[in-house]
């Protein structure tokens, strides 16, 4: 649906705050509702009056005032979207009001996010499609002196949604179709023509850059390997670099520690955190952000065959270092750790995330709800922080204590890619913090939120493009110079 500022269209929506005592448009209809407690307001409720008799009007809850968020907007016209698109509406319009506490520009983005949100589905491999997209126009009454703030941050959520929807395709697609080399093209064919940097190296170059990990991991499949780098140079005359790093195994069978089959029908999302790199640059380069930025994917799958990485190997690394492998469902740390010494000594990022579904053991501890988080800098992972709030994208920052890093210490080796059984998040993390070379660093453990198995809000069942806002409010924002 096309997002405009205007006063047209076939419905009118009223936003409706919970028990509300009086509304000033739609009266009667909700007197009736409320004397008969048919409808209450609650966030994203939604009461139609809508036929070839009706008044053409619908009522959309907001919840309880004193809680009205972003998130919350975003989450009540996500509904609508829905409702809208079931009764078969192509057009309509909402008075939008000043909400005290609540910036009027962002307001209107919230809203024209979850109506945006309201139209993802995949459905690629459906014969009869399920997803109908009906509502053609929704228009925007704004205020008069916020009208071009308000259309800058439509034109902006507009971009963001489409890196979200992107990062969603890519994760959701199955292994069979979404090898390395697929994903690589992908990122060209999406990034190029916006002017992003899209390099891809193959085996060959990997192994001159001594990427002994992450080959490490690649040698059991067939499909080759492919280091993917995304650059946006968006101040040329800054120095400072931000570099975002995504694990991109596009299939993780657990190798020779071979995962239960259960647990494997979900793997072809193991390469969630490139795909969200890959969405982020895309949202980079379309809202033209004035900022440097780098991201980098070491995209390969984990499987099995006479030449793949066993448990009691040790094995080498980019930065030197030796890593004793007691695991091999333990990879994604491997890949990165060549991906991130590359983003600090090749690219002299000034500053690094990376984005992994890394560890189970994050699923256990937080769930599906927040993204778990490693840091080496206060400064930077209060930066990441405050991103994540804006984009209602939940991070908690996981202890980092000196004991954590002995767990992960060699026998025969520098390292273990394990650390035990308990604390596995916390370990992982750690394990990727030897890589960075002191730079500031945050490692972001989405393996609970990049994929639901039932949507939830405005996130739909599958992928969810967890963290695309976080990054793209963190490039945005970042002070990115060395602290």
């Amino acid at each position: 649906m096309k997002i405009l500022i205007g006063k047209s269209g076939e419905v009118e929506i009223v936003p409706v705050f919970k028990n509300a005592d009086n509304v000033s448009k739609a009266a009667e209809l909700y007197s009736y509702l409320k004397e008969r407690d048919l409808w209450k307001g609650n966030c994203g409720e939604v009461y139609s009056d809508i036929s070839h008799k009706g008044s053409n009007i619908v009522l959309l809850g907001l919840g309880e005032e004193e809680k009205l968020s972003l998130d919350s907007l975003r989450k009540a016209f996500f509904n609508l979207g829905k409702e809208l698109m079931k009764l078969k509406v192509e057009s309509a319009f909402i008075t939008v009001p000043k909400f005290e506490n609540l910036c009027y520009r962002k307001t209107n983005m919230s809203i024209a996010e979850g109506l945006l949100q309201s139209e993802y589905s995949f459905e690629k491999y459906l014969s009869e499609k399920k997803t109908k997209l009906t509502v053609k126009e929704f228009y925007l009454d704004v205020l008069e002196d916020k009208k071009d703030k308000v259309e800058e941050g439509i034109e902006e959520i507009n971009n963001i949604v489409e890196g979200i929807f992107l990062t969603r395709d890519l994760v959701n697609e199955p292994a069979i179709v979404m090898t390395p080399k697929e994903l690589a093209n992908r990122a060209k064919e999406e990034l190029s023509p916006l002017g992003v940097e899209v390099e891809v190296l193959g085996q060959e170059k990997i192994e001159e850059l001594g990427m002994e990990a992450f080959l490490a991991v690649s040698k059991g499949s067939a499909n080759e390997p492919q280091f993917i780098i995304m650059k946006w140079n968006g101040d040329k005359n800054s120095e400072e670099k931000l570099a975002l790093v995504g694990k991109g195994l596009t299939y993780d069978s657990g190798g020779y520690c071979i995962k239960p089959a259960d647990s494997m029908v979900t793997m072809h999302t193991d390469m969630a955190g490139s795909g969200a790199v890959i969405g982020t640059m895309k949202s980079i380069a379309k809202s033209k952000l004035n900022k440097n930025v780098v991201a980098l994917v070491a995209a390969c799958e984990n499987l099995i065959s006479g030449e793949a990485y066993k448990t009691g190997d040790i094995i080498g690394s980019m930065a030197g270092k030796t890593i004793e492998v007691l695991n091999t469902d333990a990879e994604g740390r491997l890949t990165l750790a060549d991906a991130l010494y590359y983003a600090a000594t090749v690219e002299k990022a000034t500053k690094i995330v990376d984005v992994a579904t890394l560890t189970g053991a994050c699923i256990i501890a937080l769930g599906s709800v927040n993204t778990g988080a490693i840091t080496n800098n206060e400064e930077f992972m209060s930066e990441v922080e405050e991103a994540a709030k804006k984009a209602g994208e939940p991070v908690w920052q996981l202890p980092s204590n000196d004991e954590y890093r002995e767990l992960i210490k060699g026998t025969f080796g520098d390292l273990k890619n394990i650390g035990g059984r308990g604390a596995g998040t916390i370990t992982a993390g750690l394990f990727l913090e030897e890589f960075v070379n002191d730079i500031p660093w945050v490692h972001l453990d989405i393996a609970g939120t990049s994929y639901i198995s039932k949507g939830t809000g405005y996130l739909p069942t599958g992928a969810t493009g967890v963290p695309v806002k976080t990054l793209y409010n963190l490039v945005k924002n970042c002070n990115c110079k060395h602290n």
